[in-house]
C-alpha cells in the first residue's frame, strides 16, 4: 500500500439539487477524514415562466468557500454535481442564459417527437441510457424547438460541473461520467454519438472533448483567488456526476448493489462493460460511465424528493416538521395502508405532492393518507417496494444474485427506510457513508495525485475510515404478500 509521508489536503465541491457543500479532506497514514467547511442553498429561479438554476449564485458561494481557505495548501480541487442539465456559452466563453432546470416543463411530450425521427431501440443500443424526459438529449431537442436562436448563437455546450471547472481553471472539457447522463455518448466507444445528433438536426459542433475522471484539467486561476496558498492548485476531475463520485467511494460489485439515496434513488451495481440488451431496454436500465473504466448499471428511481415536497406543503400550511419527527409519526401508522409507484410521472414535478399522492390513491381505489405520518409511511414503503422490483430486475440482467445492498448518500441516515429496504428486498443492507459523494470526489483526487496506487486501495481507505451500519431483513413474508398489489397499482395507473 502506498502511504503518504505527511498529511495531504483536498477540497471537494459537492453540488446537489437542494444545496451545495464544500468538504475539506485530510489524508494521513492511510486514514481519511473530512470536514464540511461551507454549505449553501441551491434554489431554482423562475424566469419568463421557465425554471432555471442560479449558477451565478452557486459560483459566488464557491468563491467564498475558497476565500475562507486561502491559507490552506491543497493537493487538488474537484467538483461534482447533478447530471443531465447543461450550459450554453457564446463566442467569448460567457453564459448565454441561466441553465434550464431539469424539472422545467419544456420537455413534456418531446421524447415522442424524438422517436418519430430515431427509434427508442436505436437510441438505446447506441447510448445504453435509460429513457427519461429530463435527459440532455430531449432538453436539447426542446431548445431547438422553442429557442432556435439561442442554440444557433451558442459556441459550446458543457454540463453543469464542467461549467464550474471551466470557471475554476479556464479550460473547457466534458468529464466522461457526467457526459454519459446526456444520453448522447456511445456506450461502447465512450465517444459522442454525433450521428444520433445529426439525425435529430442537433448541433454536434457544440460538444467539447470528453475527458476521463482522474485527469488534471488545469490549475486554479489567479483571477479566482489571487495571491494565496491556493494559487496554482490543481483542478482535478473526479467522477463529476455526483452518483459517479458516490459509487467511486465504495465497492459495489460481485453480489453487492449500491443504492445512492437522496433526492433521487439510484440503484444498481458496478460492471466491467455496458449491458445493452433487449432485456435491459425493456427494463429501462441505464449504463452510466464509472471510474477506472467501469460502468454503473443502474435504474433511476424517484427518491426522497417526494418527502421533501410534502414537508414543503406542510410548512406552507404552518406545520413545520423535522425528519426525526416525521419518522416518529410514520412509525405509529399501520403498515401498507397506501402504496404508490414513485416513478409515476405525476410525482416528477407536481404542484402539490400530497395532492398528487391523494390522486394516485384514488385512481387505484385506495383510501388517501389521513395525516403527515401516513404520507411519510406511504412514501417510504413505496420506495422500498420499488427497490425490491429493481433488485430482481438487476439480478436477471447480470445473471447473478445480489446478496447485499450498500446504501450511500444522505438517505443512508434514514434508519426507517434502511430497514424497509432490507425487509422488502430480503437482502442485508449496509448503510453509509452518508457523505459518499464528497468522499468519492476526494478519493479520485487522491488516486490522481499518486497517494494511492489503485481504485481498490483508495476504496479501502474509505472503508477503514467510515464504518457502516448493518440492517438484516425481517418480516419479508409481509412484504411478499404486498408485492403483487404494488405491481397491479403500477400497471393500472400506467396502462
Amino acid at each position: 500500500m502506498h502511504k503518504a509521508s505527511s498529511s495531504k489536503a483536498y477540497l471537494a465541491f459537492d453540488l446537489g439539487a437542494e444545496s451545495g457543500r464544500a468538504f475539506l479532506g485530510h489524508l494521513h497514514a492511510g486514514v481519511l477524514r473530512i470536514e464540511e467547511v461551507a454549505r449553501f442553498a441551491n434554489a431554482p429561479v423562475e424566469q419568463g415562466g421557465s425554471l432555471h438554476w442560479d449558477v451565478a449564485r452557486l459560483w459566488l458561494e464557491m468563491r467564498r468557500s475558497l476565500a475562507g481557505l486561502k491559507q490552506t495548501r491543497l493537493e487538488g480541487i474537484g467538483v461534482d454535481a447533478w447530471g443531465v442539465d447543461y450550459a450554453l456559452l457564446d463566442g467569448r466563453g460567457d453564459l448565454l442564459q441561466n441553465p434550464y432546470h431539469y424539472r422545467d416543463a419544456r420537455t413534456e411530450g418531446v421524447m415522442d417527437e424524438v422517436f418519430q425521427s430515431v427509434s427508442r431501440e436505436e437510441i438505446y443500443f447506441s447510448t445504453g441510457i435509460q429513457f427519461m424526459p429530463i435527459n440532455t438529449l430531449y432538453q436539447l431537442f426542446a431548445a431547438k424547438k422553442y429557442e432556435p436562436g439561442t442554440l444557433q448563437a451558442a459556441h459550446q455546450l458543457i454540463t453543469i460541473p464542467d461549467l464550474f471547472n471551466y470557471w475554476l481553471s479556464g479550460n473547457l472539457a466534458c468529464e466522461f461520467t457526467n457526459a454519459t447522463t446526456t444520453q448522447m455518448v456511445k456506450a461502447q466507444t465512450r465517444s459522442w454519438a454525433t450521428d444520433l445528433l445529426e439525425r435529430l438536426q442537433l448541433p454536434s459542433r457544440l460538444l467539447m472533448p470528453i475527458i476521463e475522471p482522474g485527469s488534471v484539467l488545469g490549475r486554479l486561476r489567479k483571477e479566482v483567488i489571487g495571491d494565496s496558498a491556493l494559487a496554482d492548485t490543481q483542478v482535478i476531475l473526479p467522477a463529476c456526476h455526483d452518483t459517479g463520485s458516490a459509487v467511486a467511494a465504495v465497492s459495489a460489485r460481485a453480489g453487492t448493489a449500491f443504492l445512492s439515496s437522496g433526492t433521487w434513488s439510484l440503484l444498481g451495481t458496478e460492471v466491467d462493460a455496458p449491458v445493452v440488451t433487449h432485456e435491459s431496454l425493456r427494463l429501462n436500465f441505464t449504463n452510466e460511465g464509472g471510474v477506472s473504466g467501469t460502468t454503473r448499471l443502474l435504474k433511476n428511481v424517484m427518491g426522497l424528493w417526494m418527502l421533501r415536497c410534502c414537508r414543503q406543503s406542510w410548512a406552507a400550511q404552518g406545520r413545520e416538521y423535522n425528519y426525526q419527527e416525521l419518522m416518529e409519526l410514520a412509525s405509529r401508522q399501520a403498515p401498507f395502508q397506501h402504496l404508490v409507484d414513485p416513478d409515476d410521472p405525476c410525482f416528477l414535478a407536481p404542484h402539490d405532492m400530497c395532492s398528487a399522492i391523494d390522486a394516485y390513491c384514488r385512481s387505484t381505489e385506495q383510501s388517501t393518507p389521513a395525516n403527515p405520518g401516513a404520507y411519510v409511511r406511504a412514501i417510504l414503503e413505496s420506495l422500498a417496494m420499488k427497490y425490491r422490483f429493481v433488485v430482481r430486475s438487476l439480478e436477471r440482467l447480470i445473471n447473478n444474485p445480489i446478496n447485499q445492498i450498500r446504501v450511500i448518500g444522505g438517505g443512508s441516515r434514514n434508519r426507517f427506510l434502511n430497514q424497509f429496504t432490507a425487509d422488502a428486498t430480503g437482502k442485508r443492507v449496509l448503510a453509509g457513508p452518508a457523505e459518499a459523494t464528497a468522499l468519492g470526489n476526494i478519493a479520485i483526487q487522491i488516486l490522481a495525485t499518486g497517494q494511492a496506487a489503485s481504485l481498490q486501495e483508495v476504496r479501502g481507505m474509505v472503508d477503514r475510515s467510515f464504518p457502516t451500519d448493518v440492517f438484516e431483513p425481517c418480516c419479508t413474508d409481509e412484504w411478499d404478500k404486498q408485492a403483487e398489489r404494488f405491481r397491479q397499482y403500477s400497471q393500472k395507473v400506467n396502462a
